[in-house]
C-alpha cells in the first residue's frame, strides 16, 4: 500500500484517482511515500525521509522547497494549465472591471443613504465621476505566454484589443496554441511601451522579481491599467502605488494584498482567487494524483519543476528508477552493476534536467537487494527505487 498524506483539503474528484486497494490517504498518515498539497507552507517543516514525490495541486511551487528536494532526489509535481481557464477569465473580469471603474462606482452607490427622487438624483450626479473606456483597440501587452498567458492573449484579441506579448522561452506547443494576432515582441521595453494595460503570468524566480517597475511604468500610455494575477513580489508596489498616485495608471488589480494597496482608493485587491472555482481545484486535484500515482506505481514523470519529463511504457520486465547527479558515465556505471549482476537490460530511458538525471530501466529479472545497494553507492545517486514487475 502506497501512504499518501495531504496538507490541505483536496478536491474529492482527485483523491478517488487513488484506489482505495493500493493507496492510503489522509492527512494523519505516518512516513508517507507521497504529499499532496496546495497553499500549505512546506519550508519549515520536516519532510519525512519515506517521501519519494510531492505533488502542488496548482501551478506554482513557492511554498515548496524545491532545490531542497532535488538535493534529495525528490520530484515536485504542479498542475500547469489545469486552473487556466479559471485565471483567465478572472483577468478578463479584472479588465472589464478595471476599463468601467465598477469597484468604486458600486461602493459609492453603497455608501448612498438616500430613497425615491433624492436617490435618483445621487445616482445621476454621481455617475460622472466614473466614466469609464472599451477595450475595444486598447493595446494589452500579456508576460508569460504558458498555459494562461496564451488563453489570456487569444480571448483579448477576440474582444478587439491589440495584444503583444513577451516570453523568451516559450514553447513550441503553446506557439501552436498562440492566435497569428498576438505580435511577439522581443523586450519588455518594447511591451510596455504605449500599452493600456498590462498583465503578468510568471512565476516568482529572481529574475521576475519586481518585472513591472518604476522605468517600465513610464513607458505605458496615461491611464493605464496593471494587471498582476502572477505573484505579488512581481511588481514593485512603491512603484505601482506611486503611478496610481500621479494619474499614470488608472487602476492595478491583483491578488495579493497588502496593507498599501488595501488602502489605496485605485487598487482593486483580490484574496488569492485566480484559481478558485470548484472545477479548477478539481482539475488541479486529478492531475496531480494521477501523476503521483504513475511516478509511484510505474516511475514515469510528467510534470515535475525539477525532474525530466521521462516516460517508458511497461511491458513485462522488473523496472528500476535512479535520480543522480547530471554528471558524465552514470548510465555506464549503472548499466556495469546490471551486467555484473547477469541482468540483462530490456529497455532504458534517461533524461536531465540542470543538475538532475533521471534514468528508468527494465530488466529480465528481479534485482537484488545486494545489485540495489551497489547502484546506490555509485557517487552521484540520490535515490533508488525498485517497482518490480508492473501491476495488472
Amino acid at each position: 500500500m502506497f501512504k499518501i498524506l495531504t496538507l490541505n483539503n483536496i478536491a474529492e474528484e482527485g483523491l478517488r484517482r487513488l484506489p482505495s486497494d493500493r493507496y492510503t490517504v489522509g492527512a494523519d498518515e505516518t512516513q508517507p511515500d507521497a504529499i499532496i498539497l496546495r497553499s500549505h507552507d512546506m519550508h519549515d517543516m520536516d519532510i519525512p525521509e519515506s517521501v519519494a514525490a510531492i505533488g502542488r495541486a496548482g501551478a506554482g511551487t513557492n511554498n515548496i522547497p524545491v532545490d531542497a528536494m532535488s538535493t534529495r532526489g525528490i520530484p515536485v509535481f504542479n498542475a500547469p494549465g489545469a486552473n487556466a481557464n479559471a485565471v483567465k477569465e478572472l483577468v478578463l473580469g479584472s479588465l472589464f472591471i478595471g476599463a468601467r471603474n465598477i469597484c468604486a462606482a458600486r461602493d459609492y452607490v453603497k455608501a448612498l443613504d438616500k430613497t425615491g427622487a433624492e436617490l435618483s438624483k445621487a445616482v445621476e450626479a454621481g455617475k460622472k465621476q466614473f466614466v469609464g473606456f472599451e477595450l475595444p483597440g486598447k493595446t494589452l501587452g500579456v508576460i508569460g505566454l504558458g498555459a494562461v498567458g496564451l488563453e489570456v492573449a487569444n480571448a483579448a484579441l477576440d474582444l478587439g484589443m491589440k495584444v503583444v506579448g513577451f516570453d523568451p522561452k516559450m514553447t513550441v506547443q503553446n506557439a501552436w496554441k498562440l492566435s497569428p494576432g498576438v505580435q511577439h515582441v522581443e523586450t519588455l521595453e518594447d511591451l510596455f511601451q504605449n500599452a493600456d494595460a498590462i498583465t503578468c503570468h510568471v512565476p516568482l524566480i529572481e529574475i521576475t522579481k519586481g518585472l513591472v517597475n518604476r522605468d517600465r511604468l513610464a513607458l505605458m500610455n496615461d491611464g493605464a491599467m496593471v494587471l498582476n494575477f502572477a505573484r505579488g513580489g512581481v511588481a514593485d508596489t512603491a512603484a505601482i502605488i506611486d503611478a496610481l498616485d500621479s494619474g499614470k495608471l488608472h487602476a492595478y488589480i491583483c491578488d495579493f494584498p497588502t496593507p498599501e494597496l488595501i488602502a489605496h482608493p485605485k487598487a482593486v485587491v483580490l484574496p488569492h482567487l485566480g484559481a478558485s472555482t470548484g472545477e479548477a481545484e478539481e482539475n488541479c486535484a486529478i492531475l496531480v494524483a494521477e501523476n503521483i500515482r504513475d511516478y509511484l506505481e510505474n516511475g514515469n514523470i510528467r510534470y515535475s519543476v525539477n525532474f525530466p519529463q521521462c516516460r517508458l511504457p511497461r511491458v513485462n520486465g522488473h523496472r528500476l528508477t535512479i535520480a543522480n547527479a547530471n554528471v558524465p558515465n552514470m548510465v555506464g556505471q549503472i548499466s556495469t552493476c546490471l551486467a555484473d549482476a547477469g541482468l540483462n537490460i530490456e529497455d532504458l530511458l534517461n533524461k536531465s534536467i540542470g543538475p538532475v538525471a533521471y534514468t528508468i530501466v527494465d530488466v529480465n529479472a528481479e534485482v537484488t537487494e545486494e545489485t540495489r545497494h551497489n547502484i546506490r553507492a555509485i557517487e552521484g545517486v540520490l535515490t533508488l527505487r525498485n517497482l518490480g514487475k508492473p501491476v495488472t
